[in-house]
């Protein structure tokens, strides 16, 4: 094994000048591919994206090295909006993967030459079974876009790498086309919110898009108070104390107006404020002091709505309206924080 080599050390400035010549290469590539699709090669695109809303079956990526690499992430976003998709090492197709490849599937082969021979081959193979493929190389002439059902071209892509070697821009102009198809398709099948809760069940993304309701904690008129704005502010917490009943009750009250709509919010920091800065406040009415038209949610709002309240606002407890406008619960922070969607 040889020795790694050694270097002098060479200065911040000209090291911070290659990354970012290296990551303007890498940006560069996805902007002429972008450029493209949007001059030259638009029917190609709405021909590869008719192939794969045809697709009954599973979307399966292959590719050879790197090529193969995005493509397991390619094939990851297909799932991740829907659409089923596996990988296929073009490789081991040809001894015995090729069982994987099933009647209303649709083959992704990458190689950005063109011309890698496993990928090629399997190419042949997939067009002889009449298994529709979609092949993306740098060109249009490439041994991989003759034997594809539809092509799509990336054009002459120049590495990140000073030796024009390894392969970074071209992969990531792959991963780039990759992700563009599997969104384009999503948006074809009007693929919401809805859908991807139910391909994300777990973890943060899935947590955030949960409804609101799921987190509230404090219901109105159970552990959650919800009076008159027009009580003075002593017999709202006398009242709020029945309310509470013995069991830990919210770290406020929620105040309506004569409809029964949420016209404020009254908090133990408020209290706090109140008694320090004015000792007979608590006889004062209460829409005198709360905190009018506070920031809330409604039933049709997600948890990671509350996190952005929380994050944006800094609020500690957000009140949650039906339809019309009545309180119906009290989301704390604590509870985000339990629910790890909001970080101490």
């Amino acid at each position: 094994m040889s020795k790694a080599k050694t270097s002098p050390t060479i200065p911040a400035s000209e090291e911070a000048t290659f990354i970012t010549a290296a990551l303007t290469a890498e940006a560069d590539a996805v902007r002429r591919v972008a450029a493209r699709v949007a001059t030259e090669d638009a029917a190609a695109w709405t021909s590869a994206l008719d192939l794969l809303e045809a697709c009954t079956g599973h979307v399966v990526v292959s590719g050879m090295g790197k090529s193969g690499l995005v493509g397991a992430k390619i094939s990851a976003t297909f799932s991740s909006l829907g659409q089923p998709s596996s990988v296929l090492h073009p490789a081991e197709a040809v001894h015995g993967d090729l069982g994987r490849v099933r009647r209303g599937d649709v083959v992704v082969l990458l190689s950005f030459s063109g011309e890698t021979e496993e990928v090629v081959d399997l190419a042949l193979i997939l067009r002889t079974d009449g298994v529709p493929c979609l092949g993306i190389s740098n060109h249009a002439g490439s041994s991989l876009a003759q034997r594809s059902t539809v092509h799509l071209c990336l054009g002459d892509i120049t590495e990140a790498c000073p030796l024009n070697l390894a392969p970074t821009a071209s992969t990531t102009a792959q991963l780039a086309v990759g992700d563009a198809l599997a969104l384009a398709l999503a948006r074809r099948r009007d693929f919401g919110e809805t859908d991807f809760k139910k391909a994300h069940p777990g973890g943060l993304l899935g947590v955030g898009l949960r409804n609101i309701t799921d987190a509230i904690r404090f219901r109105a008129d159970d552990t959650l108070p919800v009076l008159p704005d027009t009580l003075p502010v002593r017999a709202a917490l006398e009242r709020a104390r029945v309310t509470a009943g013995g069991h830990r009750r919210a770290g406020a009250i929620m105040l309506v107006d004569d409809g029964g709509r949420l016209s404020g919010i009254f908090t133990d920091g408020d209290l706090r404020r109140l008694v320090l800065d004015a000792p007979d406040g608590l006889d004062r009415p209460i829409a005198a002091v709360m905190t009018a038209r506070p920031k809330h949610l409604t039933v049709h709002d997600l948890v990671r709505d509350a996190e952005r309240l929380v994050r944006e606002h800094r609020v500690d407890e957000i009140p949650v309206v039906d339809e019309a406008g009545r309180p119906i619960g009290l989301v704390d922070v604590q509870d985000l924080i339990a629910m790890k969607v909001v970080k101490e």
